[in-house]
């Protein structure tokens, strides 16, 4: 079986975003940055949400040509490309870049791809991710805590029907007070 992993970068009060989907005081130090890179490496599939798939489709899939892109982005951009992906969504008709596109039950859909012999999955964008949370679905939660307070946004975790306990498995104090945390899910 596949483990599932839920990490994103968030506010010290729970926020992926600021209101109007500001991510403005998200600017990952080039550790962080490598972070996410080697964690992308590591993965074998990607799920998504519609949201977060327009904005990353929309920056990565050119990154590596932009001017004044870092060797990090580069590679990032090289690695984001060549990942297999699924998005999950309604409303989008056509995806590209070794991605396919998952209209149906998203938890359906989920425990399916999870149940498949291979290495782990990451899942991004809150709402997609909370659907997996209530499902009982993430194994491992990787939270990179930015020392800001939002005060509202859209919020890391999704309200739950259930205590999910977990287990600390790392702890890492990154530049710009950054608190790289990781949990599994104890089942």
């Amino acid at each position: 079986m596949r483990k599932l992993i839920y990490g994103m970068n968030l506010t010290l009060d729970g926020y992926i975003a600021a209101p109007g989907d500001d991510i403005g005081w998200s600017v990952p130090s080039d550790e962080l940055f490598q972070y996410w890179s080697d964690q992308l490496e590591a993965t074998d599939l990607s799920l998504y949400g519609g949201k977060l798939w327009r904005t990353m489709s929309s920056y990565w899939p050119t990154a590596d040509q932009q001017p004044d892109a870092t060797s990090a982005e580069i590679e990032f951009a090289h690695r984001w490309r060549a990942m297999p992906k699924v998005v999950f969504s309604s409303t989008i008709d056509k995806v590209d870049w070794n991605t396919r596109l998952a209209t149906g039950d998203a938890v359906a859909e989920i425990t399916r791809l999870k149940a498949e012999d291979g290495g782990p999955m990451d899942i991004g964008g809150a709402t997609l991710a909370g659907a997996a949370m209530r499902a009982g679905l993430i194994d491992e939660y990787v939270l990179a805590t930015a020392p800001v307070l939002v005060g509202s946004g859209t919020p890391f975790f999704a309200t739950l029907d259930s205590w999910v306990n977990l287990n600390l498995v790392e702890t890492r104090t990154l530049p710009g007070g950054v608190i790289l945390t990781r949990y599994e899910t104890r089942r």
